[in-house]
């Protein structure tokens, strides 16, 4: 039988242990207070801010996966449609940290249609490189754009994106010294008050300058004009996402502010055309550019998906005939793999042509028909990394537009929420609980930021091939890996039709 002094002994451990125990649960829970209030409170970090405590995972996991991943897996260039790699770049470079990696690179380099960069023996010196040049649009208007900007922000509409991510992104576009397109939703007061240089879109169903029968309104034109923050116009004809349809933007996402910026009924789906009903031909795209440069006084472009391409050849045609002064200033040229609109997967995953395809067609078609220096060529598609933006001045492009870049940049995570409003960084929804978390100030260092390592890493790319600048990059200086295994200069690929502009 267990004796009194041992009972004691017993009941004395089974005190302590309790003690214990509770003391140990006490500091667990104040741990986890304290970690609440401080995710709650900080704003560097979104998903912590949005799901405090919780959200600590991701980034812990994030971190061992960079010692575990050889024992079970390796996916830093298998995800879609931007890898682990690519994001990590633009992560690291929107928060301004150090973005060498070590070991080797991940990339293969075998797969067919990789490009690779010609380094030169001699590669220009730090104290010979150069800024990168003015470009000037529309030198025939009466209000013309000059900029020497490389990366900016492509179209992404007020109801497609939060109000805090409209202020970080004009804000970060103003301080990067680059624009950004107001996507087809309208001009917001948020878009004004970052003080960015913006890009008027102009969508099939006229958002924000339609009069009430859905028109084309001047007047409307000359009020969105008189911004002087406002620098150009562009006439969206199809945009990635889906060719050949109207943007999408669900009930959900019709607000009250949205309804009356767009000039249409709140809580009802906001579906556009699937084209202009005023442009049947190349004559009435002209004539469209013509009076909106004509009522605004500034540069008039248009951004399309290239598919079928015997529209552009008839397009130039009527250019010559009718004089240059009709000509676009600018050509906003999109990828047909998706963006960041909803979309039918039938269209995205389907029609139109990649760029790679796209882009030097075009330029060619331009040079050949002798609008090369008339009209500037824009670049988008799925190029947030210097390499694709170098790849694109390569071939010709004049600028790059980015939407999914500067999404990484304000801390997207790819979690393919956008159509659904329930982005849990608060970037695509209009949900306040998940807003919260996209503090508008702190990203807009971000955005800056990542415009800011672009220019650098493009440059370095540059100064790698052996010339000055990013935009004097030619076909010559990148490499395509056919099907035989071999890679071919781009300029043998594509042979420039005129050496003086590719």
């Amino acid at each position: 039988m267990m004796t009194a002094v041992t009972e004691s002994w017993v009941f004395t451990i089974f005190e302590i242990l309790s003690v214990m125990f509770v003391f140990f649960i006490g500091m667990g829970v104040l741990t986890l207070i304290v970690l609440y209030i401080i995710d709650i409170t900080q704003t560097q970090q979104t998903i912590r801010r949005n799901y405090p405590v919780i959200g600590r995972f991701r980034y812990f996991f994030e971190h061992l996966g960079e010692f575990f991943r050889q024992y079970f897996f390796a996916m830093d260039r298998e995800e879609m449609p931007f890898n682990r790699a690519e994001r990590s770049w633009a992560y690291r470079a929107a928060k301004n940290e150090n973005n060498t990696i070590a070991f080797g690179s991940t990339r293969d380099l075998r797969p067919i249609g990789s490009i690779l960069f010609v380094n030169c023996p001699y590669p220009t010196l730090g104290e010979d490189a150069v800024p990168a040049t003015e470009v000037v649009i529309g030198p025939g208007c009466k209000t013309p754009y000059t900029t020497d900007s490389l990366i900016n922000i492509s179209g992404m509409s007020f109801g497609a994106l939060s109000v805090p991510a409209i202020r970080a992104l004009s804000a970060g576009a103003r301080q990067a010294g680059c624009w950004m397109n107001t996507g087809e939703g309208g001009l917001s007061p948020y878009h004004i008050e970052g003080g960015a240089d913006l890009v008027f879109q102009i969508g099939t169903a006229k958002f924000g300058v339609r009069d009430r029968e859905a028109n084309l309104s001047d007047e409307r034109l000359m009020e969105i004009a008189a911004h002087d923050s406002v620098r150009m116009f562009e006439i969206k004809l199809s945009q990635g996402a889906k060719p050949g349809k109207g943007g999408i933007l669900p009930a959900a996402k019709v607000t009250h502010e949205i309804a009356r910026i767009r000039g249409i009924e709140e809580g009802r789906d906001a579906i556009s055309p699937n084209r202009h009903p005023d442009i049947n031909c190349a004559d009435d795209l002209l004539n469209m550019i013509e009076r909106i440069r004509r009522v605004t006084g500034k540069p008039v472009g248009f951004k399309t998906v290239v598919g079928a391409y015997g529209w552009l050849e008839t397009l130039f045609e009527t250019i010559n005939k009718r004089g240059p002064a009709c000509a676009p200033d600018f050509i906003t040229v999109d990828e047909a793999d998706g963006g960041t609109g909803a979309a039918p997967m039938a269209l995205m995953d389907y029609v139109g042509l990649p760029l790679s395809e796209s882009l030097p067609m075009v330029i060619d078609m331009l040079c050949e028909y002798g609008l090369r220096e008339r009209v500037k060529v824009v670049s988008s598609g799925k190029l947030i990394t210097p390499a694709g933006v170098a790849w694109a001045l390569a071939v010709g492009a004049d600028f790059v537009a980015s939407a999914r870049g500067f999404m990484f940049a304000l801390g997207c995570i790819q979690a393919l929420q956008c159509n659904k409003n329930t982005c849990p960084t608060g970037i695509t929804t209009h949900n306040p609980k998940l807003q919260r978390g996209l503090v508008s100030s702190d990203k807009a260092v971000r955005v800056a930021n990542y415009v800011k390592n672009m220019n650098y890493e493009v440059g370095l790319l540059a100064h790698s091939c052996g010339v000055r600048e990013p935009r004097e990059l030619k076909r010559f200086h990148a490499r395509i890996v056919m099907e035989n295994g071999k890679s071919m200069p781009l300029d043998v690929l594509y042979p420039p039709k005129s050496s003086a502009s590719v």
